[in-house]
């Protein structure tokens, strides 16, 4: 009962939730967990297949592991995530490292996995689940800063985008019951934190009380979509700040703009991938909308929010994409002016539709050039963006300590922007969890700086909700 574990996460945020269920169920089985992994009696790498890249460092990190059992001999290594469903096999035959593999719907059986392993046997579970939500488990917050927290809010997705493997990795959509969620809110302000972030592939497809024919399950029940999940969590504490993440343009409906606009503990931060700028682009990823449709939805988005922050996902070099499809996501990333973006060069995945039915047929080179000249242009705009910071007095919850210079604090406004602040106000020390009133005073591509104003409410503002 006084084993030790350790997980490391690779790739989105719902890894790194999952990898906080992973250690509240370990530690009903006597796990607690461990910052390094070298106090581990157990390794586990919680790992992302989105792109090539992404797996060849998770399998660079099993060869690592090799001294680490070398002198541990009772060390046990485990793959979980994404990469367990679909490497199974290779992980389990090539890395001999390796003794566990299981999938993101299962890791409630982790126990009884870690007693086969435990006999002498390799284990696996990478069973994809309908049902699984993960529902009642609160999450042992790992590595927390005891300010922001993640909250999954539903599990899988419905999408079949042509380039993407999460359909196959984590399965069919499945939204969680909004009181388990709301309850799992109401723990982590007791606790006393400030900020949480509602996690899904597609948050806005999240319905709950409904089956896949659009049905109502239970009549004394009322159907929750995604619109009233947002404000339910909202009216839990006006000093509870919400985020949220990821948006589909398809799906995006005014009814969520609406409640952001409404209440202003919503942050006004939508991260809403494009892909592409082109139409035909779009309609070989199978996205479900073309470029008119998406800049519906950002007008939209002005239209509720004038000075919402907006980021992007950008994938470069897509299957067939002609110089000019590509001039047309320069001319969108110009027309709709991103706050951030997240660039990529176009990685084939296997058994996707784009592997089955597109050559990959831009050279590297090319997609090199490409993503270069995107990621130029979104330096430039994301500095253009930031400047009109510079001047307001903005709401800033504190995070930390800056990690440049232990004389300042780091936190976020409501656009998600880093805040970059003295640590000292009057003389008495900023505490994370603070929310503090900073005028802005300078601005870059990647942070403002500012001077504090006010302290408005730190930890102590709980008592009083």
């Amino acid at each position: 009962m006084n084993k030790k574990v350790y997980i490391e996460s690779y790739g989105c945020q719902m890894n790194f939730s999952d990898s906080e269920i992973v250690a509240s169920i370990l530690a009903k089985d006597g796990y607690t967990a461990v910052e390094k992994a070298e106090d581990a009696d157990l390794v586990l790498l919680n790992t992302c297949s989105i792109r090539d890249k992404a797996e060849q460092t998770v399998l660079n990190r099993i060869d690592s592991l090799r001294n680490l059992k070398g002198a541990n001999k009772q060390l046990k290594v485990g793959v979980l995530g994404c990469m367990a469903e679909r490497m199974r096999e290779d992980l389990l035959v090539k890395k001999k490292l390796v003794d566990l593999v299981v999938g993101p719907d299962a890791y409630r059986t982790l126990p009884a996995l870690l007693d086969e392993v435990e006999g002498g046997q390799k284990a696996v579970n990478v069973l994809l689940s309908r049902e699984e939500t993960y529902a009642e488990i609160e999450p042992v917050r790992l590595g927390s800063n005891g300010v922001t927290a993640f909250v999954t809010i539903m599990r899988g997705c419905d999408n079949m985008c042509a380039f993407c493997v999460v359909p196959f990795t984590r399965g069919r959509e499945r939204s969680r019951d909004p009181y388990t969620i709301v309850e799992e809110c109401r723990q982590l302000v007791a606790q006393g934190y400030k900020e949480v972030t509602l996690l899904g592939q597609n948050v806005d497809s999240y319905r709950w009380n409904v089956d896949s024919r659009g049905e109502v399950k239970d009549a004394a029940l009322p159907v929750t979509d995604f619109a009233d999940l947002l404000a339910m969590v909202a009216e839990i504490a006006p000093t509870l700040r919400v985020r949220y993440s990821t948006s589909h343009p398809k799906d995006m409906t005014d009814k969520v703009l609406e409640v952001m606009a409404r209440y202003p503990n919503i942050c006004k931060y939508i991260h809403l991938p494009v892909q592409s700028g082109s139409s035909a682009v779009l309609a070989r990823m199978n996205r479900g909308y073309d470029r008119a449709w998406y800049l519906d939805r950002i007008a939209a988005i002005r239209r509720y929010m004038p000075d919402a922050a907006i980021s992007t996902d950008l994938i470069s070099g897509f299957c067939g994409e002609t110089e000019e499809e590509h001039n047309e996501t320069i001319s969108l990333m110009t027309e709709v002016g991103y706050d951030m973006a997240y660039m990529f060069k176009y990685s084939e995945r296997p058994k996707t539709l784009a592997a089955r039915k597109y050559p990959d047929d831009v050279p590297d080179e090319v997609k090199g050039r490409r993503l270069a000249q995107i990621i130029d242009l979104q330096i430039k705009q994301a500095g253009e963006r930031n400047q009109r910071h510079v001047g307001q007095v903005q709401e800033v919850l504190v995070e930390g300590v800056s990690k440049r210079s232990a004389e300042h604090m780091f936190g976020r406004n409501t656009h998600n922007a880093v805040v970059i602040v003295p640590s000292m106000f009057h003389g008495a020390e900023l505490e994370a969890g603070d929310y503090v009133m900073a005028r802005i005073l300078s601005a870059t591509g990647g942070s403002l700086k500012g001077e504090v104003v006010e302290v408005k409410k730190g930890r102590s503002a709980m008592a009083d909700l």
